[in-house]
């Protein structure tokens, strides 16, 4: 583009938002949940409407394509072009009216599905096009993609719940797009749209033949352009409803008005399992006269890789019962639950009708696992909903490619569509997945292909050709969900015929004669299979390089690293705004460089070379991964696995390696080494906390905010009392006593051996094989990059832990981020038998305890302490399926109330929150919830957080002090020896 810089410097006057230009944030909307990347020229993230229209228009003016863009989530390139990106989701998404009684709201392009719902929840409404990106999908991107949902076969697609648009043409006429009569008399006979409406209902009346003898007979068609909703008979015709699933060609969207229905109250499901995968989509067809909301399809390899996915193996486990080839999701939902559970006694009999029963040969074994728990019923929706990113997790080069993967046809012909089309994939010499929509007969049908490789791409085109001459054969669709971008737009014309695609390319001129917005998708389309255009073009590279963790379970370059960070397919499911922990920095900022798919697009061009020399250790680099606050939530949130904190670790390693350190990461990782020393000079040492001079020095030379108090040494550090304390006989426990507990805060490890002793344990306090410094994990030396410095001290650890792991002694710890890093890090440090024990005995203080109560070992006197507790879950704690034992320790305590803080990261992450360039964000994710769900806690409701960073960040923001559970516990039995009456003896905790 020849004027990028006239481009650029017109944006940066006129607009108040982020206008990025930059190599890098380029890079990070070149890609979307396609394998699609093209670079853009620029990108807007516009504050306001009047801002992104004057986006477009300065985009017009200086000859720049422009591209709306929402989540960024779309399959077939629909988000990916060369020129002007326009990111609406930042801003733009807000509620602009609701009218309860009448069941519609208006809105903001940008505003997110789940978002919007969780705003008309409290009105007992919702919009049901519940796409399984609704976490992070937009309301303008569902709209261009005429998106469908799980449930379309009771509540339809989007533009069936499209009542109305508003949208600026690409010469700047702003209109408004809703129904309008044949002869056009609702519309002023000045509008500057009316000719256009002239023109689009004289072409359907024009083409109604042709449109009823082409457009397929299955309500999952999202392809070309609707211009069956420009025919007569469809009058009063609704011109909204030729936006919809146009992809952001035709218009640039301003607000959607939206149809809005009841919220579902009680549901029922039954889990019907078949032997037989082709006998499954055979059965669907009779199914769905039991009119359920939904029939979802989920196959033997998406039941398999989920049982390796940590959140949804619990979640398989209960629903599914044998060695099923498929199962059918069948959702039965209305007012009457009496009703859902009739029905789903009738789907029982149902499927004895067809055949199928537990006893029978694998052809016709099967049945129904009635599903009635809410809580489980969430989860087997969440496990469907992550269905893309399940099948994205393998570990190899190959994965599931979406290019087939929406075709919908008959369901009379939907078990010999997939028999057949699993005979087209073998011919090409692979395997495909398939879940989804059954009840539609539209499945999410791809292939497993390297598309790094030529014959590989060669196979994707002919298996294209193929498929989609079946779904003709079949009278089908080609496209029945996801839409046609840069995927199936080439193929419109073998599925509509010459002349309809005539009509799109009119319907096309006719809205942007000059070819502004978002051009080459639906027409004048370039080859799906042009590799010019791919993520993985031909030349695509990554040079071998070193790196310190050990990445071996996934390949390519950097003993795997590569591998690993490919792994981000860019479906988004880090950019969710409530439940689970990912991606905080993101919650806090929505910037796409601060989500862990941002991050990871990233690396990967950094590693591959496209972002310049160097760009994995460059400031850059730094500024890119400076938010993250290493939670590890991706870790376990991610249904791919990207694991963002370990990658940083590589990235800082990288950075240490080429750039040296700063003061502040050496004050930050070389605590452990001069923690003893400080606590010796302890005035001395905290002489900055109580001087402002000192804080701004600190500031200055050290980047550590003035604005935090660093925690402060005491001279009165932990020293074990003894090498083991406890009765004689006890049964045995380690306690390591971490680095931060042990200088800052004795108490806790203090109130911890009080309870193991009283609980009958024999504690032992290891200490070093060589050397006096005290254990510690080297937790510290990974936050700073300095990897071998965390191996020295891991090293020592293992020396001194492994003999008791040897003879399975528990390896118990209070911090978190210490303890859990014998499980995740030592393993990506040592591989021997040592570590590997070490890994395989560390417990949480209160994974441990509820371990010995569920064993009915565990045997504590407590009393009452509080009426409730509030409980803020440590980040790694929640990514190790740590933090449920917090919640079941404390209901230990008798009359304890428990609730638990719906938050994601605290903020404080160690020593993040202390930056000066990071505390402002730190403060951003702790106002999310946490504080102000602490300040709403009464002063008589005990605040809990067993990570030492989280405890500071709640006193700095609420001035309220939070509790590790060993105190609580340890009060508890303060409290039962001076009340003895009411003293209980702890028994198996609650699974309830």
């Amino acid at each position: 583009m020849t004027n990028a810089s006239s481009l650029e410097r017109r944006l940066r006057a006129d607009i108040t938002g982020d206008v990025l230009f930059d190599r890098f944030s380029r890079g990070r909307y070149a890609t979307d949940a396609s394998f699609y990347q093209i670079v853009p020229s620029g990108v807007v993230v516009p504050k306001t409407m009047d801002e992104a229209l004057l986006s477009l228009a300065i985009a017009r003016d200086e000859g720049v394509k422009v591209t709306p863009r929402g989540g960024g989530t779309s399959q077939c390139g629909q988000t990916v072009n060369d020129g002007l990106v326009v990111d609406l989701s930042k801003h733009l998404n807000r509620v602009l009216s609701l009218d309860v009684e009448g069941r519609t709201c208006v809105v903001e392009p940008g505003i997110v599905l789940d978002d919007l719902n969780r705003r008309l929840r409290k009105h007992g409404l919702w919009f049901p096009v519940d796409v399984s990106t609704a976490s992070r999908a937009t309301i303008g991107g569902m709209a261009g993609n005429n998106s469908c949902g799980g449930r379309s076969l009771r509540y339809g697609t989007m533009r069936d719940n499209t009542l109305s648009m508003e949208a600026s043409l690409a010469d700047g006429t702003l209109s408004r797009f809703g129904e309008v009569a044949r002869d056009l008399s609702d519309i002023d006979a000045g509008s500057s749209t009316r000719p256009l409406f002239r023109d689009m209902l004289d072409l359907g009346a024009r083409e109604a033949d042709e449109i009823a003898a082409r457009f397929p007979k299955v309500q999952r068609r999202v392809g070309g352009y609707n211009l069956d909703a420009l025919v007569p008979r469809n009058a009063p015709n609704n011109m909204a409803h030729l936006l919809v699933g146009s992809e952001g060609t035709l218009a640039f969207t301003t607000k959607v008005e939206l149809k809005l229905w009841p919220v579902i109250r009680n549901k029922a499901l039954g889990i019907c399992h078949f032997g037989s995968f082709y006998e499954a989509m055979d059965a669907a067809q009779h199914l769905v006269k039991l009119k359920p909301i939904a029939v979802e399809l989920v196959d033997r390899t998406m039941i398999a890789l989920g049982r390796d996915i940590a959140m949804f193996k619990p979640i398989i486990n209960a629903a599914i019962k044998g060695d099923p080839d498929a199962v059918l999701v069948v959702e039965f939902a209305g007012e009457d639950q009496a009703d859902n559970l009739a029905r789903l006694k009738q789907l029982t009999e149902l499927m004895g009708d067809l055949g199928f029963g537990w006893n029978n040969d694998t052809r016709k074994w099967g049945g129904v696992v009635e599903i009635t728990e809410p809580a489980l019923q969430s989860g087997i929706a969440d496990f469907r909903a992550a269905g893309l990113n399940v099948m994205m997790s393998m570990k190899q080069e190959g994965k599931p490619v979406s290019f087939v993967e929406d075709c919908a046809v008959p369901l009379p012909h939907l078990a010999d569509y997939t028999a057949r089309l699993n005979e087209v994939f073998a011919k090409h010499g692979t395997s495909g997945t398939m879940y989804a929509h059954a009840s539609e007969g539209c499945l999410h049908v791809r292939p497993v292909l390297n598309l790094k490789l030529e014959k590989n791409v060669e196979a994707m085109r002919a298996i294209a050709e193929e498929a989609f001459a079946l779904v003709r054969e079949y009278k089908g669709s080609h496209s029945g969900e996801h839409g046609d971008g840069l995927v199936r737009s080439e193929f419109h014309e073998s599925m509509f015929g010459e002349r309809l695609v005539a009509d799109f390319r009119e319907v096309k001129r006719r809205f942007d004669p000059d070819g502004v917005l978002n051009p080459g998708k639906i027409v004048d389309a370039p080859k799906m299979d042009d590799r010019s255009l791919f993520r993985y073009r031909p030349g695509y590279r990554v040079g071998e390089f070193k790196t310190k963790l050990d990445w071996s379970a996934w390949p390519g370059a950097g003993g795997g690293f590569q591998g690993a960070v490919e792994m981000c397919n860019n479906n988004g499911a880090c950019r969710k705004l409530e439940g689970g922990v990912m991606c905080p920095s993101y919650r806090a900022t929505r910037n796409e460089k601060d989500v862990t798919r941002g991050r990871a697009n990233t690396l990967r061009l950094a590693i591959s070379g496209q972002l310049g020399p160097d760009a994995l250790s460059s400031d850059e680099m730094m500024e890119t991964l400076k938010l993250c606050v290493s939670c590890k939530a991706c870790r376990h949130e991610c249904p791919t696995g990207v694991d963002m904190a370990k990658m940083k670790i590589e990235v800082l390693a990288a950075r240490a390696a080429s750039h040296g350190l700063t003061l502040r990461d050496r004050l930050v990782g070389y605590l452990p080494r001069y923690a003893g020393l400080a606590a010796r000079v302890a005035p001395l040492a905290n002489l900055r906390n109580h001087s402002p001079l000192l804080r701004k020095l600190f500031e200055r030379f050290a980047g550590i905010s003035a604005r935090r108090a660093l925690p402060a040494f005491r001279s009165d550090v932990f020293v074990a009392p003894a090498d083991k304390i406890g009765p004689e006989g006890g049964r045995e426990v380690v306690l390591f006593a971490d680095t931060f507990n042990r200088i800052y805060e004795r108490e806790n490890l203090d109130a911890a051996l009080r309870v193991l002793a009283a609980g009958g344990y024999r504690v032992h306090l290891p200490t070093p094989t060589s050397g006096s410094r005290p254990l510690c994990c080297g937790r510290t030396f990974l936050s700073a990059g300095l990897v071998d410095e965390a191996k020295t001290e891991l090293d020592r650890l293992v020396a001194a832990f492994a003999p008791f792991a040897a003879r399975g002694v528990p390896i118990v710890g209070l911090e978190p981020s210490c303890l859990l890093t014998l499980r995740d890090e030592l393993a990506s440090l040592r591989k021997d038998n040592d570590a590997k024990a070490v890994g395989a005995h560390a417990l949480t203080f209160e994974e441990f305890l509820v371990r010995e109560a569920e064993a009915g070992r565990l045997q504590l006197p407590l009393g009452s302490v509080a009426e409730k507790a509030v409980v803020h879950g440590h980040c790694h704690q929640k990514s190790f399926g740590a933090f449920r034992p917090v919640e079941q320790v404390l209901r230990l305590v008798p009359g304890l109330e428990v609730e638990t803080i719906e938050s994601s990261c605290c903020g404080m992450a160690g020593a993040f929150g202390y930056g000066a360039d990071t505390y402002d964000a730190s403060i951003e994710m702790a106002e999310l919830s946490l504080l102000p769900a602490v300040r709403k806690a009464d002063r008589a409701t005990l605040v809990v957080a067993d990570g030492t960073s989280c405890r500071h960040q709640i006193h700095d923001g609420t001035q309220r002090e939070a509790l590790h559970v060993a105190r609580v516990l340890a009060m508890s039995l303060d409290r039962a020896k001076t009340h003895p009456t009411i003293t209980p003896v702890a028994k198996e905790p609650s699974h309830g």
